[in-house]
């Protein structure tokens, strides 16, 4: 009696070699399925907005800016141009705010000076020099690449493309045959 089984020695031989055959056999269709839906995807293109892709293409396309992957989120050239993107522009906007924060308190110093505690004098020509002063010495916010609008149009590009390829990519995949010998 071998484990428990009422069975001869090499009919549980016969049995086992079988069952590891099956699981071989398994293993080999599985890798051939593999084989072809990977050839598959390297042939089969689908089109989005932004342009031609095969499906190998579009998964890799899709994965990189997900963050997945090999790269995980080092691949994501578009993300990381955004947040860089967005950190300089907000470092930038900071910057200029605190430089007219700290000239407007300058300012109000030299009003205070030239009026002194008299506040009744109406004579303006000396504030004058504080205005000009003021004119000449405010940061303005240079914004050659209109940032905000580039941003925007970076997240739609993204969101869309990342629906588009997910949706093609499903497609393709329920619609495509393959062969496997």
């Amino acid at each position: 009696m071998l484990y428990a089984k009422r069975i001869g020695k090499e009919e549980y031989a016969r049995e086992a070699e079988s069952a590891y055959q099956q699981i071989i056999d398994l293993i080999d269709r599985f890798q051939k399925i593999d084989a072809a839906i990977v050839d598959s995807n390297a042939r089969t293109e689908i089109i989005t907005s932004y342009g031609t892709f095969t499906v190998a293409g579009a998964i890799s396309f899709r994965s990189r800016l997900r963050g997945l992957g090999a790269y995980e989120g080092e691949a994501d050239f578009e993300g990381k141009l955004q947040d860089k993107l967005k950190s300089e522009y907000n470092e930038r906007v900071r910057f200029c705010d605190l430089k007219n924060s700290q000239l407007q308190s300058t300012a109000e110093g030299m009003r205070l000076s030239i009026l002194g505690k008299d506040t009744k004098t109406k004579d303006e020509k000396p504030l004058g020099v504080v205005d000009a002063y003021v004119k000449e010495n405010t940061t303005e916010l240079v914004d050659p690449l209109d940032v905000k609008k580039k941003l925007e149009m970076l997240e739609e590009k993204r969101s869309t493309l990342l629906t588009e390829l997910d949706t093609q990519i499903k497609v393709s995949n329920a619609t495509t045959f393959i062969e496997v010998a």
